[in-house]
């Protein structure tokens, strides 16, 4: 049997993350063979992997990366099952290289490299995690993307703004808005940028619930339908009001719409400014 130096289980500890028995029984197992134990170590760690499959994964972080020309923005949520290995700094960095890397090929959905980037990690780390969601948001001729973390990487924004001067998205004023609409977005989470936005689906279905609850409102007792109607109609309004991102009182002043605050940086800019898409995007929210 091959003498096994300490130096040599330290460098494979180093190489793998594994315990220092782990290394020195795959290093005894191999006959010393250094790439064979990395191996047989990815091997069982892959092994332990399979059988955590299916835990639940409502942990993670959420990494946004921009280019610096704006044009380009990629949002990823990498989920796992802790909050103390969400904290990890090997699970920041592979989810800042896998973020940075889709951003730079262009990526719209998780592919085989990017999802071995985190497989590597999960079978030192001998916890279930993955890429949840990935998206990508290009700006045209005329927008612009800005991007936000909120926090300890809980939630990740990215919002596009459009003019017809270009030249204004290298305004510091409008620059410090922009983000500001970033901000406004995380605080609260609008369901929708207006209401062309919004299902009809949805909107019957509120409907519904209004009705009902107006039903049972004492209040209500025996008033003409077409009054009812227009109280339910209000209800809707106010609720749409609440929900589209255009509508809701502005996080900075909320005697005026975002509506508004956009048009009134706008004008100050000395040309149009809108804002035309948003992501928002919350870990262990959305699909799996």
């Amino acid at each position: 049997m091959a003498e096994i130096s300490a130096s040599e289980v330290k460098r494979l500890r180093e190489k793998t993350a594994a315990g220092m028995m782990d290394c020195k029984n795959a290093l005894v197992e191999t006959g010393g063979d250094f790439e064979k134990a990395v191996k047989l170590l990815k091997e069982k760690g892959l092994a332990a992997l399979g059988q955590r499959t299916g835990r639940a994964t409502n942990e993670g972080k959420v990494f946004v990366k921009t280019k610096p020309d704006g044009s380009s923005s990629v949002v990823v949520e990498l989920a796992c099952e802790t909050d103390f290995v969400a904290k990890n700094p090997d699970f920041i960095v592979v989810g800042n290289a896998i973020a940075e890397k889709a951003l730079a090929e262009g990526t719209t959905e998780p592919t085989d490299d990017l999802n071995n980037m985190i497989t590597d990690l999960a079978t030192k780390i001998r916890e279930n995690m993955g890429i949840k969601r990935l998206k990508l948001v290009n700006a045209q001729a005329g927008e612009h993307l800005t991007q936000y973390i909120h926090g300890d990487g809980k939630i990740g924004v990215i919002v596009k703004c459009k003019s017809d001067n270009p030249e204004i998205f290298k305004s510091e004023e409008v620059k410090e808005f922009i983000f500001t609409l970033a901000l406004h977005t995380a605080a609260f989470n609008p369901l929708a940028l207006d209401r062309s936005k919004v299902q009809e689906s949805y909107i019957k279905e509120q409907e519904e619930i209004f009705r009902a609850l107006m039903d049972k409102d004492e209040k209500l007792k025996g008033k003409p339908e077409n009054q009812l109607d227009g109280i339910l109609k209000g209800k809707i309004n106010k609720h749409l009001a609440e929900i589209c991102f255009l509508e809701q009182a502005y996080i900075r002043d909320d005697k005026i719409t975002v509506q508004k605050a956009i048009e009134d940086c706008g004008k100050k800019a000395g040309a149009s400014l809108s804002l035309t898409d948003y992501i928002y995007l919350k870990v262990g929210e959305g699909e799996s």
